[in-house]
Parts: C-alpha cells; structure tokens; sequence
C-alpha cells in the first residue's frame, strides 16, 4: 500500500455502531406481528419487503420504517390497528434518536492518519440521517470529504475517485462489508481493507471468499495502522 493517498471509511459499523440498533428495531416489530406469524416469518417478511423497497427508497432508518408499515398491512391483510402502525413508526423513531457509539480504536486511528493522507467518509444510507450521526459522533474535523451515496457499486466509487481526482491505485477503502466496501473497489483497480463487525446485514453477506493482491483482512481498525504508517 505504499501508493495510497487517500483512505476512505464506510460510517455504520466501522466508525460507529448501527446494525444492532436495526436487530434490536427488528426483534421489536416481529413481537408486534406474532399473533398473525411466527416470529422468524415475521424477520422473513420484513427483509423481502426491505429488499424490494431498495430501489426506490435506498438504504437508511427512514425506508425501513416504510418496509415496516407495509409489511403490517401485508401481514395483516390490511386489518392493523392505527396503533400497530404508529408503533413501527415509534420503533423508527427511536432509532433515528439514538447515541452515537464509536467503535474501539477509530479515534486514535484517523488522528494517527489524518497528517498522511486524505481522509473520506464513503457510505451509504440516508443523507439527512448520515449526516446527523457524523456530527454528533465528532468525527467530522478528521475528513476532508463527506461522500454519502445512494448505492456503492463500480460506478458510485468511480464517481467518487473523479471528484477526488484519485487514480484507483492510490485509493483504499476500509469497511466491514465485503459486498459494498471491498469487491466493487477491488474491480476498479483500488485497494480494500475489511474490518468484520459481528454483526451483518443478511443483503450485505457474500457466500464466497475474497482473494485478490488489493485486499487486506484485519481482526480491529487499529490493524489497519501498522499497514500504512
């Protein structure tokens, strides 16, 4: 990695946590809907109804309270009480309010870094939510760009590495997602640094194993220092 020059970092799940408060939302919601299905049909219904409602809502708290409300409807045959709908809107609400959490090591890692490269923020989700949870986390004085996108394929990092002016040689990407954060940047020619978080989004799991001379698994951020410094 002695090319890179600039280092991009996913948000959920690398700099702060954010899965779990969708599971803890999630667990809620299915104990909503458990006199009409079973618990685990409930979770089922939920992510086929989330996974159809990508392209039009994209990703982010705001789409899932939306995949929440339809499927009630869907489950229930149009039958919900007005109460079982505010209460997914509640669970929503809830999360949207949640503290930021940073995750061990991140702090002392973009301090570390911030002198040698350019630092960016690479993610997806809902824009006016991300950008929230960035201020409030009190990370932002690290980066000089906030990318917040709507997808992270090929074409979204292309996009970005224009903008940055950035060959792909002298990018590196770190996140915990090997669907979003590591193979589309190692198909463009870039480098990718995976940080596994113990918990994953089903739509964000990949079934086969990545090797490629770009890409670099870790166990913590903090592993990722020794690289490049």
């Amino acid at each position: 990695m002695t090319n890179i020059k600039v280092i991009a970092f996913d948000a959920d799940d690398t700099l702060w946590v954010n899965e779990p408060y969708f599971r803890e939302a999630e667990e809620k919601f299915c104990a909503l809907l458990e006199d009409y299905l079973p618990l685990h049909s409930v979770a089922n219904e939920l992510f086929k109804t989330e996974i159809r409602n990508l392209p039009l809502y994209g990703y982010g708290i705001k789409g899932f309270m939306l995949s929440m409300i339809e499927t009630i409807l869907e489950v229930t045959e149009g039958t919900a009480s007005l109460e079982m709908i505010s209460k997914a809107i509640q669970y929503g609400k809830e999360q949207l309010n949640k503290p930021i959490e940073l995750l061990d090591g991140i702090e002392l890692v973009l301090e570390t870094l911030k002198g040698d490269y350019r630092l960016v923020v690479a993610t997806k989700g809902d824009l006016l939510d991300q950008e929230r949870k960035l201020q409030k986390s009190g990370l932002e004085k690290y980066f000089h760009h906030i990318e917040i996108m709507s997808d992270k394929q090929e074409k979204d990092y292309l996009k970005l590495l224009k903008h940055l002016d950035c060959k792909p040689e002298n990018f590196l990407m770190i996140g915990n997602s090997l669907k979003s954060d590591v193979l589309p940047v190692l198909q463009i020619g870039g480098h990718a640094v995976h940080v596994p978080f113990h918990t994953t989004w089903a739509h964000e799991e990949i079934e086969n194993n990545v090797e490629h001379e770009n890409f670099t698994p870790v166990q913590t951020i903090s592993d990722i220092l020794p690289l490049l410094k």
